[in-house]
């Protein structure tokens, strides 16, 4: 998985950042970003993207990359936010916050995705990078624990709507929950009452 990184550290570019998100379909919570630069011997077995690993493996590897990185930084984009700019928008602000939480300037990035428009970085989008970039699918999981975290945290404040179970996206108990009590602060006032609808229709099609 260190292909992309190896080619520009042979060009001697030392400080490589993959960037990568977690959050974008939710319908409650923020998006966060994470962006990490590794030196050139870095080894740590099963990275891979944070969506295919447990929430154990996550955690453990979360500790791994932050003792092996050179550099992190954790951008965060708010509920208000994602509802002023738009989930996409918000998700490439939370990445621009991430770089600029790194305590060294990076040489070039490497971002999940097709696009990371107004950067003056170069920088090289990888579809599915966080399968087959390892900067990146270490960048997503530290965006996902650190999320995950925060949905935790949000639990405590709004428990009636389960976020430390589903996290904020649209399970069957979530939209039940959303049903009965409304909508919290913390729900994405852009995604309802359309996405919403969305979820239910997708969850009852799913049953049927």
């Amino acid at each position: 998985m260190l292909e992309f990184e190896r080619k520009l550290w042979g060009r001697g570019l030392k400080y490589v950042a993959g960037i990568d998100e977690a959050g974008r379909g939710p319908l409650a919570g923020p998006v966060v970003a994470a962006a990490v630069i590794f030196p050139e011997d870095i080894f740590i077995p099963l990275i891979d993207d944070s969506k295919k690993l447990t929430p154990e493996t996550r955690e453990d590897l979360y500790e791994a990359i932050l003792w092996k990185a050179r550099a992190y930084g954790i951008g965060i984009a708010t509920v208000e936010e994602i509802d002023e700019l738009n989930i996409l928008q918000a998700s490439y602000l939370a990445m621009r916050r991430a770089i600029a939480n790194l305590p060294v300037l990076p040489q070039y990035l490497l971002v999940d995705g097709r696009d990371f428009p107004e950067n003056t970085i170069p920088c090289t989008p990888v579809v599915d990078g966080d399968e087959l970039c390892f900067s990146i699918a270490a960048a997503s999981i530290l965006a996902k624990v650190t999320r995950d975290r925060i949905m935790c945290e949000l639990d405590q404040k709004f428990p009636e709507y389960g976020f430390a179970r589903h996290k904020g996206y649209a399970t069957r108990a979530h939209l039940e929950a959303i049903e009965r009590f409304g909508f919290s602060p913390v729900h994405r006032k852009s995604f309802h009452p359309k996405r919403f609808t969305e979820c239910q229709t997708s969850l009852e099609n799913d049953e049927s």
